[in-house]
């Protein structure tokens, strides 16, 4: 059996889309070719230079870390398709038009080396139709593999084969998307707009459907349909204007052009107001002006009406947000159906013609529920897809609710709800989510990557509760546990229970304990969360108590016992492994400085953000610095640790985080031996190996540094020379220099003689005094109880 590699990847079209999957294939340190047609003037192939350096202005960044971009080439089809022979994999991903599509294939075709996998990222256009375009040899190796916009950020990947695709090449494929780049992957039937824009598209249709039929204004829809009812702040008509009014017209076309015959085919056409916007080039965003458009700082929305903006800011009633907080879907249903308000018809409507949809649907657009609920909420963001928000809020009920609006005349189409819906209790069960075309419950996955998923994620239904091994230690904010495999014999696992995973002396106490149990009973330990964060750092409401009542000596202590918890990380006789994903801030982010090794997914972001609340890292971040900058030092012929310190000054100063798990190498916040990963999923089975594969080696603990050569008061005052110029430029305040010179005294030592040699203990003692010092100012106080009362930083 030989090894499926992906050594080279080659995109056709560097349009947003396509640029951005190649940004995602050069974060994954795969070298890729971006081609595109050949510019009529300059640099011939200048097209795509441009999508590349586009790529350096897009927000949030496609780019894990701004050198990404020179593992892109620039190509164009004039020169350089010879270079298609390097390539395992090529992705088309040039404008959704057939004819545009098979010209491309036959012109590239010839170049692609005879193993090398051939895909089309389109949206939505017949995988087996663009199949007929390539030449014979091609089709086993030909899929769609589409892609959701950003790339980097979007998890789901619908993956189609075609009628000849070779089936273990899927397999090879799904696992590179997985493991590789990432990816949650469905499987999509060759249906038009396959599943989930097929589903998303037909929900923002009904939304514009039931706004207009109600009269409700865009941005009063949009406060409906975001967080309240489980879906992103964009909600519908803003993801619009995100996507561009022109693309969303584009896939309701594919409706529209392949689905005459569907039972919902009247509603598959552009709204008459959303092809007047796009005639008059209000694209959204992209155009600075779409459904929304930004005055100033004032947000304007479209005003059907009045042909012409307003203020947006309409929110959702107070008798609507009364029946959204009930706590029981099954009542929260009811209620809507029952109410008279039109923005409780208005979601109840949207609910139940989705709800539908789908159910009339499933057998042509997916191999089973499941897959339609994770393209949800993969590639659309819904919390819960629509099977699983229907089974919450009670299967049977709902259903008849739904066919009693059909035979009302209320439901936007008249066909009824299939047979099958009346005779089960829901889609979902332990072993497996029901097939609409078979009539049985279809288990998951048997490719074996997702052996490497410990606790996949779940749909309602599947199963009750989550168990996370068996317990062997627990405290009121810590439970150490394990797997009963052969791995977890040999390597528990530490979770907090605190809210947002937050670090107070419970937890502290908790890390203690649990390091020592594993140094004597294992040969390992990880600290990892279920869900994301990894940790917030400090719990401050557990600090306020005792900053009111003035107890510094009780806050020292704590601050004492938190480095004494970093030590007993860094010190472990067993090695340590931080699982990280999502947020790792202040005091997580010292778990992660202090631990033996960290396996972070690639959208951690990590930092030191104690200024932000007039304060500095404490748990032993300062010292830590202090000492690696050191040693790097000691690596040069200058010895000087300034060439270091001044960029973790700035680092630490600025309370940067890192804008992923690589940019966190840069900013020195995770060590180069730290591995970054980039499917979350897969954090727990790689930290328990790495912890295994560093125990095999004879592992010990690296010993203290006999000493430390410190910048001292030099070092001080290189940095407060820093700090006097960002004060007179009145680009920091006072209290913000008393702040960030603490963050020097700290990181150089203190203010002995530069080069100094002084010990681990006396920079804990350093960081320890100047964070109780700061604690001591009325400013510090306000700003830790602003950040408690508001979640803002004060600036004062």
């Amino acid at each position: 059996m030989s090894n499926f590699q992906i050594r080279k990847v080659a995109v056709l079209g560097a349009g947003v889309m396509g640029a951005q999957i190649a940004a995602h294939c050069a974060n994954a340190e795969i070298p890729v070719v971006l081609f595109d047609l050949v510019s009529k003037e300059g640099d011939p192939s200048g097209i795509a230079r441009r999508g590349i350096d586009g790529l350096k202005k897009l927000e949030p960044s496609p780019l894990a870390t701004a050198d990404r971009v020179q593992y892109i080439e620039a190509a164009n089809y004039d020169q350089h398709l010879a270079q298609l022979a390097e390539c395992d994999l090529i992705i088309e991903a040039i404008a959704e038009r057939l004819e545009w599509k098979l010209d491309l294939y036959q012109k590239v075709a010839p170049h692609a080396r005879g193993d090398a996998i051939f895909a089309t990222n389109t949206s939505g256009l017949s995988i087996n139709k663009l199949a007929e375009g390539c030449p014979a040899s091609l089709r086993p190796r030909f899929c769609g593999v589409h892609f959701f916009n950003p790339p980097r950020y979007m998890s789901l990947v619908e993956l189609i084969p075609c009628h000849g695709t070779d089936s273990a090449l899927l397999d090879n494929l799904e696992t590179f998307l997985t493991t590789t780049l990432g990816k949650g992957v469905v499987r999509a039937l060759d249906t038009p707009n396959f599943v989930a824009n097929r589903v998303g598209v037909f929900s923002i249709l009904a939304v514009m459907h039931h706004t207009q039929r109600l009269g409700l204004g865009f941005d009063e829809a949009d406060a409906l349909t975001g967080p309240l009812i489980g879906r992103p702040k964009s909600a519908t008509y803003r993801t619009a204007d995100v996507v561009g009014l022109d693309t969303l017209a584009h896939v309701v076309k594919t409706m529209t052009d392949n689905l005459p015959e569907d039972p919902w085919a009247t509603y598959y056409k552009t709204p008459e107001w959303l092809a007047a916007l796009i005639a008059k080039g209000a694209l959204g965003q992209k155009t600075r002006a779409g459904i929304y458009r930004k005055d100033g700082k004032q947000i304007k929305v479209i005003d059907l009406a009045a042909q012409d903006y307003r203020d947006s800011g309409r929110e959702a009633a107070d008798e609507v947000m009364a029946i959204l907080k009930e706590k029981s879907p099954a009542v929260r249903f009811a209620k809507l159906r029952a109410s008279t308000h039109p923005q409780a018809q208005f979601l109840w409507s949207i609910f139940r013609d989705v709800f539908h949809y789908v159910a009339v649907h499933l057998p042509h657009i997916a191999h089973n529920a499941r897959d339609v609920d994770f393209a949800m909420r993969w590639g659309f963001g819904w919390a819960q897809g629509p099977f699983e928000t229907w089974q919450a809020a009670g299967w049977k009920a709902i259903a008849e609710a739904i066919r009693d609006d059909i035979q009302a005349g209320h439901a936007m189409s008249d066909t009824p709800l299939p047979a099958w819906v009346f005779n089960h209790e829901g889609v979902h069960a332990p072993q497996g989510s029901f097939d609409a075309r078979s009539g049985v419950m279809q288990g998951r996955s048997s490719v074996p990557v997702y052996e490497r998923q410990l606790f996949p994620e779940r749909v309602f239904g599947e199963v009750d509760v989550v168990e996370y091994g068996r317990t062997l230690w627990e405290n009121d904010e810590v439970r150490m546990w394990t797997l009963d495999d052969d791995d977890g014999k040999h390597v528990p696992v530490l979770s907090f229970k605190s809210k947002m995973c937050a670090v107070g002396p419970v937890v502290l106490d908790g890390i203690i304990e649990a390091v020592h149990r594993a140094e004597k009973d294992f040969s390992g330990l990880v600290i990892w969360q279920p869900t994301a964060p990894f940790s917030v750092g400090a719990n401050l409401k557990q600090i306020r108590p005792v900053l009111e009542a003035g107890d510094f000596v009780t806050l020292e202590g704590i601050v004492a016992k938190f480095q004494q918890m970093s030590q007993t990380l860094k010190y472990a006789q067993v090695p340590v492994i931080s699982a990280v994903q999502g947020m790792a801030l202040g005091g997580g982010c010292e778990i992660v400085m202090h631990s033996t090794r960290v396996v972070a997914a690639l959208e951690s972001y990590i930092g030191l953000v104690e200024v932000g609340v007039g304060l500095i890292p404490a748990g032993g971040g300062c010292k830590e610095f202090a000492i690696r900058t050191a040693e790097m030092a000691a690596r040069t012929a200058t010895n000087d640790p300034m060439i270091w310190l001044q960029n973790v000054f700035q680092t630490i100063a600025m309370a940067n985080v890192s804008k992923s798990a690589k940019n966190a190498k840069e900013l020195a916040l995770l060590r180069e031996q730290d591995v970054v990963i980039f499917n979350p999923h897969e954090l727990l089975h790689v930290s328990r190996k790495t912890a295994l594969g560093i125990a095999a080696t004879g592992y010990r603990p690296k010993l203290p540094p006999a000493g430390v050569p410190v910048a001292g008061r030099g070092g001080i005052a290189t940095l407060e020379m820093m700090l006097i110029n960002m004060l007179e430029g009145g680009m920091i305040s006072q209290h913000d220099y008393r702040v960030s010179k603490s963050v020097a005294m700290a990181l150089c030592g203190g203010a002995v003689e530069s080069g100094t040699m002084v010990s681990e203990k006396w920079l804990l003692d350093v960081e320890r005094y100047e964070f109780v010092e700061l604690l001591k100012t009325p400013q510090t106080q306000a700003r830790l109880v602003h950040m408690l009362e508001t979640g803002k930083p004060l600036r004062n």
